[in-house]
């Protein structure tokens, strides 16, 4: 008998858990979308006023190479749940943050972009209370009456 013989058991996720898997791969498609847009800025193809790296003002080369390399790489981690993918993902956040709230003459005034990131990371704390209280709860139950 091998181990291949055997069959598998993986642990039942529940349905909160499950949620927040989806949850993290959804965030994981949008920061795949901001990180190809930041790209596609950086390369010229976009038709603004800053449309080529080279035209762009000091601030707005590093902010959108930063983004540019983050967002993909967050987008990463999120999707194979890697306990990292949020952690780049915050920083993402932050930067953006700060570029659109504390800098809004440089960057512009965007105001749906700090919301987004607001929104996104209380349901992610909201998520994991909610797998926490759910693993207290069944630790409860697997104790032994006395």
């Amino acid at each position: 008998m091998t181990a291949f013989d055997e069959p598998t058991r993986f642990p039942r996720q529940s349905l909160v858990e499950t949620a927040f898997v989806w949850f993290q791969r959804v965030i994981a498609g949008y920061c795949l979308l901001f990180g190809v847009l930041y790209w596609i800025r950086l390369i010229g193809l976009y038709s603004g006023p800053l449309w080529r790296f080279d035209l762009m003002p000091v601030y707005w080369q590093v902010a959108g190479v930063v983004l540019a390399v983050f967002f993909p790489f967050a987008a990463s981690g999120l999707w194979m749940l890697a306990s990292w993918g949020p952690v780049i993902w915050a920083i993402c956040a932050v930067t953006e943050t700060v570029m659109y709230v504390v800098f809004p003459d440089l960057f512009g005034h965007r105001p749906i972009i700090p919301v987004s990131h607001l929104l996104v990371a209380v349901l992610y704390v909201a998520f994991r209370i909610a797998i926490h209280l759910e693993k207290v709860r069944e630790s409860r139950r697997s104790e032994p009456a006395q």
